[in-house]
């Protein structure tokens, strides 16, 4: 049974009388390369994915918003008037609900019910995909005529006004904006974006969870953020006129910060070597130069290891075992850090033994599992039925 059968059929068990529902497909994402450029003013490379939020959605006569999270069966019931956090799943969807309410749009109450193949915990933006599942499927049902670009501005500012993450706009751009076959440049600065094709019909987007998730990822993070922000200060000396690292060039660091601060030195020169390896990579896939790209994300690993020093052994371990396999042409870390999934781009004839090498070798040398997830490249938010 296909997912679309499957979720009206989830929808009709827990609203028998109801009408038949709209169904959304909202997508996870993953970021090819750029990675801690997002709040550096600069260009990151994310695409949408074949693991997604399905929601089945349709009104209400009244003013309650009834949800259920078939996978987690569980039910939650609010009115229109009371949109107040439950620490729950549910934060997300009246996030939303309260966004485009303040904007002044009208919505009434509604039935849902939304599951999902994105892997929780994986890092692929699970949360993102239901806010712009539900936002799009509201401007859809009660036809308020709201572009894309101000629904995941909408879906950004639910997480970060309503559930208090503080969060970037990518996850949410990807997601609502990806194309099938393509990645997206994002100017985080401006958000001007551009598409450039990565078709998937010969390799794949293969993820290996290091299942490890160190305590150190929120703490760091917040402490490379202020490293930047140092960098820059020290440089505005200098050159009164730039703003963030993306104004910044490796002649500006050499000259001025690498004697004056070597560690400041290392993570402002991270960042401005990364800016750079995207726009490389970009040019690397208009010219369907696929051996070059794979090597900018080997590029962007080493320097997220051992200049940003927000890897750790575990991935390391994994790329270090991509980096051998025929068939794979790039691997980097994704994310945060400190744990979570590597990504790989590998050549689907090659994905099965790539598959067993990774999950002997990583047990091999760690004592630990890994979960791998084979993605394509997907459409961004978009109905289904």
């Amino acid at each position: 049974m296909d997912l679309l059968t499957q979720l009206t059929d989830a929808y009709h068990q827990s609203f028998p009388t109801d009408q038949s529902p709209l169904v959304i497909c909202s997508p996870g994402r993953v970021n090819l390369i750029g990675e801690h450029t997002d709040y550096n003013e600069g260009f990151v490379l994310p695409a949408a994915i074949d693991k997604a939020i399905y929601l089945a959605i349709a009104p209400r006569s009244d003013d309650r918003i009834h949800a259920v999270a078939h996978d987690l069966n569980q039910t939650y019931e609010v009115a229109l008037s009371e949109l107040t956090l439950t620490n729950s799943w549910m934060d997300y969807l009246l996030g939303v609900v309260a966004q485009l309410r303040l904007a002044g749009h009208t919505v009434g109450g509604f039935n849902c019910v939304f599951s999902g193949t994105i892997p929780i915990g994986s890092g692929l933006s699970s949360s993102a995909a239901l806010e712009n599942a539900v936002g799009f499927g509201l401007n859809e049902l009660y036809e308020l005529g709201i572009d894309r670009m101000t629904l995941l501005r909408m879906s950004q500012r639910a997480e970060n006004e309503f559930v208090g993450a503080k969060v970037g706009i990518m996850d949410m751009f990807a997601s609502m904006m990806g194309q099938a076959n393509h990645v997206i440049k994002l100017d985080c600065r401006s958000l001007q974006y551009e598409y450039a094709p990565l078709s998937t019909d010969d390799i794949r987007i293969v993820l290996c969870d290091s299942q490890v998730k160190h305590s150190l990822v929120t703490s760091e993070y917040n402490t490379r953020r202020a490293e930047c922000e140092s960098g820059v200060r020290f440089l505005k000396t200098f050159y009164p006129d730039i703003h963030s690292l993306r104004d910044v060039t490796m002649t500006m660091l050499d000259t001025h910060l690498r004697d004056a601060n070597p560690l400041i030195y290392k993570r402002c020169s991270y960042v401005v070597q990364e800016n750079a390896r995207v726009v490389d990579a970009v040019q690397a896939l208009e010219a369907d130069d696929l051996d070059t790209f794979g090597q900018l994300m080997y590029g962007s690993h080493a320097g997220l290891s051992e200049k940003y020093e927000v890897s750790c052994p575990e991935l390391d371990i994994l790329v270090d075992i991509a980096r051998n396999q025929p068939g794979v042409l790039g691997s980097r870390m994704m994310g945060g850090g400190f744990g979570g999934c590597t990504i790989n781009l590998v050549q689907v004839s090659a994905i099965e033994r790539f598959e067993a090498h990774i999950r002997h070798e990583y047990k091999e040398r760690t004592g630990k599992d890994t979960l791998i997830y084979v993605c394509s490249l997907q459409d961004g938010t978009h109905r289904m039925n």
